[in-house]
């Protein structure tokens, strides 16, 4: 049997139809997506409008259930699986928020199925939402890297990458695929910088947020993430300025970044001339850093 969605209602957006799907599982860094599709449920109206079956997606034992227990008994369960929300922005305007875990197999029939639903609800604009890990420090502003199926709805951002071979993941396909299909689709990726990746990071959330409406015209609110955001920030400040070895790894990517932004660094064969420590000495600090940070998480964070 093939994948479908059950539907339960229909949507009732007038006008522009702005789909945006996150999936968790892969391409999260900083866990940037999850956190802003979290923030998205919480503060905008939302209804459920669509859902899959779990079993069409979801390998259990891979991704096992939470399960409750209390004293002698089973109480209940929780099964992931991808849903279909309407939501509300802070002016009224509604738009579809895709999310759930990204399916373990049947890629191509879920492809499939998306589409199949993008066509039915006439969506016009198709907008993906995940975390990077980049070589960046955090003491300097978020970058967003925009993609999208054409070079209209990216217009005005500029990219610095060239050809690049990356794991396949469940957003990247449903772009490509919808752009063979003669969609209109887009993804934004925040770069979290890779010594934080393995942490819950709310200013790269905020990021996200902002680059989603700034590209599909949304008004979103994120005052409420700004607060865990400055706790992770003050933890970050005190842990790196605690730390013997991190700041000059710290120091070596705040020249890197800023060489790169100023252009004033004198570039030999293309790479600007960055006292940076090596693989080795990078790898040691941030595993370093990792282990205090984690040292210092509430229990069960």
């Amino acid at each position: 049997m093939s994948i479908q969605f059950e539907v339960f209602d229909e949507p009732s957006i007038d006008g522009t139809r702005v789909l945006v799907h996150s999936f968790s599982g892969f391409m999260d860094a900083g866990s940037a997506s999850q956190i802003a599709v979290d923030h998205l449920l919480k503060t905008c109206d939302t209804r459920l409008i669509a859902e899959l079956d779990p079993d069409d997606v979801v390998d259990y034992r891979a991704r096992r259930p939470k399960m409750t227990y209390d004293s002698d008994h089973f109480t209940g369960i929780e099964i992931p699986t991808v849903q279909l929300f309407e939501a509300t922005d802070m002016r009224g305007s509604k738009f579809l928020l895709l999310t759930g875990p990204e399916p373990d197999y049947r890629w191509g029939e879920f492809i499939d199925c998306v589409t199949s639903l993008i066509e039915a609800l006439g969506v016009d604009l198709t907008i993906g939402l995940i975390g990077i890990p980049w070589p960046a420090p955090h003491t300097r502003p978020m970058g967003v890297t925009f993609h999208g199926t054409r070079p209209e709805l990216i217009a005005g951002h500029t990219s610095t990458l060239g050809e690049l071979e990356i794991p396949g993941h469940i957003a990247a396909m449903l772009e490509y695929h919808l752009g063979e299909a003669g969609h209109d689709a887009m993804g934004l990726a925040v770069q979290v910088p890779h010594y934080l990746t393995q942490f819950d990071y709310p200013r790269a959330a905020i990021a996200l947020l902002r680059g989603l409406a700034g590209a599909s015209g949304l008004s979103l609110e994120t005052d409420e993430l700004e607060e865990a955001a400055a706790q992770a920030d003050a933890e970050i400040s005190r842990q790196t300025s605690d730390s013997e070895e991190f700041p000059p790894l710290l120091q070596a990517l705040e020249t890197q970044y800023d060489d790169s932004l100023s252009g004033t660094g004198e570039p030999e064969d293309g790479v600007p001339q960055v006292s940076m420590p090596d693989a080795d000495q990078i790898g040691a600090q941030v595993e370093r850093f990792l282990a205090e940070m984690d040292s210092h998480r509430p229990d069960g964070q």
